[in-house]
């Protein structure tokens, strides 16, 4: 599968802002829409000059951390072809159809990234904001576009494999030694999470996203390096909105482009 691009989307659309207006994207009126999620897991990401966003969606990570670091280039990767359509859409509204290409692939498939032209051990940075639901576990939307960014399906990872373990070492076989690999999941997938890991990832750290102060974690921000023996750590936890509802200070910085999360 080779670059998407250029096709209308065969659905409404509407251009909203990102990052205090630093970023304009393309999206579905209807189905899956960029939020918090992808705000967080670009704050969360390092600098990187060879990118690649795993399930990029209409592109919201990739690019943004495109206009972080100068001279840095970025594969989104993506399923849908309508999806991959508005990306690369979005990167040349942009300015940055230059630096980021957009690849139909399958990450689970290691031929499917071949035919992209992604080629495992290369990345330095690999973010990734999987579907959160397995799709055992679930009744997915009626809406074709949200079940499949919210629902994690079966695909072609090895035999027994459970689509979320097939989605992380797909993502990890395109980082190089020593790429750090950075995700956002639910809490309550972290055991999985950790045993997809296994040996490939190592000074994992763990980033609890609260959404008021006195609420369990809804989101878990984790960052951890390939090949690394390095401890695992827990980061002090973020607070997204106070007691009125509203951000606060530190989400709201993040959310305006004017901050970043710092992994100690």
């Amino acid at each position: 599968m080779a670059e998407a691009g250029g096709r209308p989307a065969p659905f409404a659309t509407t251009s909203d802002s990102l990052f205090g207006g630093r970023l304009t994207l393309r999206q579905p009126v209807k189905g899956h829409r960029v939020g918090s999620d992808a705000v967080l897991l670009a704050a969360a990401a390092p600098a990187g000059m060879n990118i690649v966003d795993v399930g990029a969606g209409v592109g919201a990570v990739g690019l943004a951390l495109l206009q972080r670091a100068a001279g840095s280039r970025a594969a989104l990767v993506e399923i849908d072809p309508d999806t991959a359509a508005l990306a690369g859409e979005n990167a040349a509204a942009n300015g940055l159809a230059e630096r980021a290409r957009v690849v139909l692939a399958d990450v689970t498939s290691a031929r499917s990234r071949r035919a992209g032209g992604l080629e495992d051990g290369k990345a330095d940075l690999v973010v990734t904001n999987p579907p959160f639901f397995d799709a055992e576990a679930v009744r997915a939307s009626d809406e074709e576009s949200r079940a499949r960014a919210h629902v994690l399906a079966p695909r072609s990872g090895e035999a027994g494999q459970s689509p979320l373990e097939a989605w992380i070492i797909g993502s990890l076989a395109l980082l190089s030694p020593g790429g750090r690999f950075v995700m956002i999941h639910r809490p309550e997938a972290l055991a999985a999470i950790l045993a997809a890991f296994g040996r490939r990832l190592g000074a994992v750290a763990l980033l609890p996203v609260h959404p008021r102060a006195e609420a369990p974690a809804h989101r878990l921000l984790i960052s951890g390096v390939k090949s690394a023996r390095a401890p695992m750590s827990i980061q002090p936890g973020l607070t997204l909105h106070d007691s009125t509802g509203a951000f606060t200070p530190r989400a709201e910085a993040l959310h305006r482009g004017e901050a970043v999360i710092e992994w100690s």
